[in-house]
């Protein structure tokens, strides 16, 4: 038989996410099994209904043929050859009908009681062990809370007595649930296996021991078989009998040794702390801060990964990265009334986390642990070695500091005066690694073998004119809150400004900006690559998004880093479930003609902004769209209002014509009645005109005077 998997009884106490997960699989495993276990017992229970059924039918036909001799037929008649020969059949019927009730009861003693066993008995045994641990669980996670909460100034030594013992026996119940759980799940790898071969063999027993009264030669070819399944099952048997000896003396042994652990604060002159340590895992309370003056506690399970503190919640598949240890600081310090609590603060000085341990042992091997890590102890061939030379340093780090801010700040490095560290690369081909990051991609957002920019250009020195005047106004300084002086800014005249902390993680050239899928598919890709190379820092700017471009602005000299046009922003979007993260795609082009246009994805961190940013980039776009209705509206009404004009002006001057055309016709009328009237005599001529020009008036008389 292989190898079977066992839950590690000796970490019990710990109770680790690792280990609650492994649970979980073993769990599923005890559901599975008994899914199965069910099914199989109600084929199984058919076939002994129906060999109960057979064995019946047998015996009833054997007893009507042996009353056939009772019968009177009309037309019958005593038959003695048929009368005999019935009752020899009979005989030999009712032979086999004794076969099918004896296989009937091998059925049933070998088959159906060990499986029925194991369904009743096993199963249900896990079921209730499971719930009995749930509850127990619970009230240790009450227990612990509640012991958290002792106030450090104002102890009340009966509640805290009452609060210890609590705690005590909570935890002492869960670990001893948690074994003896963790036992039956470990036996139970080995009773499914018998639980499903021991009624099969019994099933295969009594099939042969009923063959065997009529043949022997049906059991030549399955002797041997039968023969090694007996052997597997016993061998099988005496393994789990000493497994169960061996996890029973386990029990018992760390029974009695962890007794004294089930303090939450043993003492510390029989269990001495390790100031050596390289490596670190366990609880710790970690402060959160949910408004000016308030804050929360989270318990977590903290360890040590290389020169990286993680974190892991319970029901988390892995850690997750909490700070960068290497060159930090740590430093004991009084926090909220509560006890045993310590800072870590990031060797650049903006990040800091405070956690509480739950006894001083911890509390002391934490600040060791992570001040050995601190001066890259863990790098070296011998780190317990060097951090013993080291010790000196960390019994100091664990005296409480009342002026901690005064010490913080003498800590803290100088910006200008740091010296500079190795970055990560700014732009790399993930190569072969990305053909198993975009494997499972969807190849219609984002191209198989994309290269990733893990790092944005770097922002440009003052010192260096010549690259402000090649980068033109990406190289001025900015004001987020508005630009004064001679110059004026191309953002001055936006009505939106609205700053944002976050943290740069990539991007990537994608080929489509229609669907959100592609952002959540490009951050999927950015954060595996950033795993599997091992990338973790990120660069910090200051998102300033206005009505007209969106900037990444240095946070300490306030230069622009990188600008992007608001109208090339196709699609924004934050993640579904981490809402720090959120991206955008910008739409460039080559500078030819002829060339497509290229969609590129940024994703980035923020401080718990994502949505924030997204609704600002929103708002932008609205009101540059607004603003852009309108202007054409405006434009379209200049346009209205030049045609009314000249139509206007055409209208007056076809006026003016049809009015000069009808002055030309009254002048050609009365000059054709002058010549008629030439042969008459100039009274008649003297008396027309004075009647005409009567007629035409004072402007007439003119007009006519003008053509004489």
């Amino acid at each position: 038989m292989p190898g079977i998997d066992k839950l590690p009884i000796e970490e019990t106490l710990e109770d680790s996410p690792q280990t609650r997960s492994l649970l979980g699989v073993f769990e599923e495993d005890a559901a599975a099994i008994s899914r199965y276990v069910n099914q199989l017992y109600k084929a199984m229970h058919r076939i002994y209904d129906a060999q109960n059924e057979l064995s019946a039918a047998t015996h009833l036909t054997s007893k009507l043929l042996k009353e056939y001799e009772q019968q009177r037929f009309p037309l019958g008649g005593d038959d003695e050859v048929m009368n005999s020969t019935l009752q020899q059949f009979a005989k030999v019927i009712d032979e086999l009908s004794s076969c099918h009730a004896v296989l009937s009861t091998q059925l049933a003693d070998a088959m159906m009681f060990p499986i029925t066993q194991f369904k009743e008995r096993d199963l249900k045994e896990i079921l209730t062990l499971k719930e009995v641990f749930q509850i127990s669980s619970n009230d240790h996670d009450a227990a612990i809370i509640r012991y958290s909460r002792l106030s450090k100034k104002r102890e009340n030594e009966k509640v805290k007595y009452e609060i210890t013992e609590d705690v005590y026996t909570s935890r002492k119940k869960q670990h001893q649930t948690m074994m003896h759980y963790f036992c039956a799940l470990n036996t139970l790898q080995y009773k499914k296996k018998i639980a499903m071969l021991e009624p099969l063999l019994g099933y295969m027993q009594a099939q042969i021991s009923f063959f065997k009264m009529g043949s022997e030669n049906l059991t030549e070819q399955l002797e041997d078989f039968l023969t090694n399944i007996g052997t597997s099952v016993q061998d099988v048997r005496r393994e789990m009998d000493r497994e169960v000896e061996t996890m029973q003396q386990t029990i018992e042994d760390l029974e009695v040794a962890s007794d004294p652990l089930y303090l939450p604060d043993p003492d510390t002159t029989k269990f001495p702390s390790q100031r050596n340590l390289t490596r670190k895992a366990g609880y710790l309370n970690a402060r959160n801060k949910t408004g000016l003056v308030s804050s929360s506690w989270d318990r977590q399970f903290y360890f040590t990964q290389g020169g990286n503190l993680m974190s892991q919640a319970r029901g988390d598949v892995a850690g997750g990265l909490v700070m960068d240890i290497d060159n930090c600081s740590v430093m004991a310090v009084d926090c909220e009334d509560r006890r045993y609590c310590f800072q870590i603060t990031s060797f650049d000085g903006k990040k800091s986390s405070i956690l509480q341990a739950e006894s001083k042992k911890d509390y002391e091997e934490w600040i060791c642990t992570i001040n050995n890590i601190s001066k890259q102890i863990y790098l070296s061939e011998n780190p317990e070695e060097i951090a013993a030379r080291v010790n000196q340093s960390a019994l100091e780090a664990v005296t409480p500091s009342p002026s901690f801010q005064q010490r913080h700040e003498s800590m803290r490095p100088v910006v200008q005066s740091r010296p500079p560290t190795n970055r990560t690369s700014s732009t790399g081909s993930l190569g072969s690694d990305s053909a198993s990051l975009s494997a499972f991609s969807l190849d219609s957002l984002v191209a198989p073998d994309t290269p990733i920019q893990f790092d944005i250009i770097s922002p440009v020195s003052e010192d260096q004119p010549g690259q402000l005047k090649t980068l033109g106004q990406s190289g001025r300084r900015t004001n987020p809150f508005g630009e004064s002086g001679g110059v004026k800014s191309e953002t001055e005249d936006s009505i939106l400004h609205q700053l944002f902390i976050v943290r740069f993680l990539g991007s990537m050239e994608v080929k489509s900006d229609e669907n959100p899928d592609v952002v959540y598919e490009t951050m999927r890709q950015i954060l595996a690559a950033r795993a599997i190379h091992n990338i973790f820092r990120m660069t910090e700017s200051h998102l300033l998004v206005t009505c007209d471009c969106l900037k990444l602005i240095d946070p300490q000299t306030q230069v622009t880093r990188l600008r992007f046009p608001l109208p090339n922003v196709a699609l924004y979007a934050t993640h579904q479930e981490n809402k720090r993260l959120f991206g955008f795609v910008l739409q460039t082009s080559s500078g030819r003609p002829d060339s497509k246009p290229t969609s590129v994805c940024y994703i980035f961190e923020s401080n718990n902004e994502g949505e924030k940013i997204c609704d600002s980039v929103g708002l932008a776009k609205q009101i540059a769209f607004h603003a852009e209705l309108d202007r054409r509206t405006s434009e379209k009404q200049k346009e209205i209002e030049r045609v009314k004009e000249k139509q206007q002006k055409e209208l007056s001057k076809q006026k003016q014509i049809e009015k000069d055309l009808e002055e030309q016709s009254r002048l050609i009328a009365a000059s054709s009645r002058c010549s008629q009237s030439a042969g008459d005599g100039q009274f008649v001529v003297l008396s027309s005109s004075q009647s005409e020009d009567s007629d035409l008036g004072e402007d007439g008389k003119k007009k006519r005077e003008s053509e004489a």
